[in-house]
This record gives structure tokens, sequence and C-alpha cells, in this order.
């Protein structure tokens, strides 16, 4: 069976985002750290790995979520066009993201997607926790995350995750997974 696209919601980071990408240029470019690639990233919680200093993790992510970075944020390889699609079908497109203030991807989402602010929602609850409240609030069933932990807390409410694979999420799980913008349009009733 088909999602129902009104039931559906993102995340941002990791999922529409290539945010881990970002990350990793600023810490090569501004803090001379090379030695990790993107599939060195086993843990979300790249403290709890050791993996990097946690005054650099938290500068870096800082700098993300304030729009600070002379980089590009680029998108997961054919999200634009997948969501571009969806949205044509169902307005406005729901995004919830932990980030804690929303106005600056919402912007990055806008420009992404080609459409303007009453084309797309992005609440930012500021935790990984608050997001099943927001979804549950506007009767969204379904949920795209790449954080494991959150999948859990979703599922336990009655929310369905589905699991937008990367390195950090390779843990075994019971959930739904796809690791292609084309693989989640093949389970979105796109009429």
């Amino acid at each position: 069976m088909k999602i129902d696209p009104r039931s559906l919601a993102f995340d941002i980071d990791g999922v529409v985002a290539d945010t881990m990408s970002l990350f990793l240029s600023i810490a090569d470019e501004d803090f001379g750290i090379s030695h990790i690639g993107y599939n060195d990233i086993t843990d979300y919680d790249m403290l709890g790995s050791g993996v990097i200093d946690r005054e650099v993790m938290v500068e870096i992510i800082l700098r993300i979520i304030e729009g600070r970075y002379n980089r590009p944020l680029c998108p997961i390889e054919n999200a634009p066009n997948v969501l571009r699609r969806l949205n044509r079908i169902c307005r406005p497109t729901l995004f919830v993201t932990a980030r804690p203030e929303a106005s600056h991807i919402a912007g990055w989402m806008c420009e992404i997607m080609e459409t303007g602010n009453d084309g797309i929602e992005v609440v930012a609850t500021g935790s990984f926790e608050d997001k099943r409240e927001v979804l549950i609030e506007r009767n969204i069933s379904c949920f795209v995350e790449d954080r494991l932990e959150t999948c859990f807390l979703l599922a336990e409410a009655g929310i369905r995750p589905i699991v937008f694979a990367q390195p950090w999420n390779r843990k075994p799980h019971p959930f739904a997974e796809v690791g292609t913008w084309q693989e989640l349009e093949g389970m979105i009733e796109m009429q």
C-alpha cells in the first residue's frame, strides 16, 4: 500500500540536506580535521565515538545551524526533484527538524524546491523528542528520518518511521528503509 502524501513529513538534515558533507568540509578546511570520512561517522552522536573534539564539534554545528559557512549546503541526490513533484500534488510539504530555529533552513528549502514560503512548512522543535508531538498534532502517520533513536520514539507514538539509510544508522531496526529518493518516491502515492 502506497503512502498518502498528506500523511507524510520529512526530517531535513541527513534526509534532504547533505549536512554531514558540509560538516566534514568545515572540519577539514577551517579546523584541519581531514582524517574523518563520511562513512566513518557510524554514530549519530559523534561525541560518544571520540571522533572529534567536543568544542570543535559544537562550533561546527553552530555555524551550520546559524548559516555561518561559506560553502554550499547541498541536497541529498534527487531530493529536490522528488520534493517538487510531491509539492505539486500536496501543499504545503511538511518538514520537522530538531534544529532550534527554522528561518535559515526554511529559506534553503524554498530555494532547492523552487517554491515560496506557502509551498512548505518547516517546524523547528529544538529537540529530537519534540518531533513526535508536532507530527501527532498535524495528523502525520509516516515520517522520513535518519536518526534511529528518533525512529523508535516515533514508532512508540504510532507514527511509522522510514529510515533514510546513512552510515550512522546501520544498526538493526524493524523499520522500512530507503537508500535513495527514487526508492522513497516509489513508496508514495504520487497521483
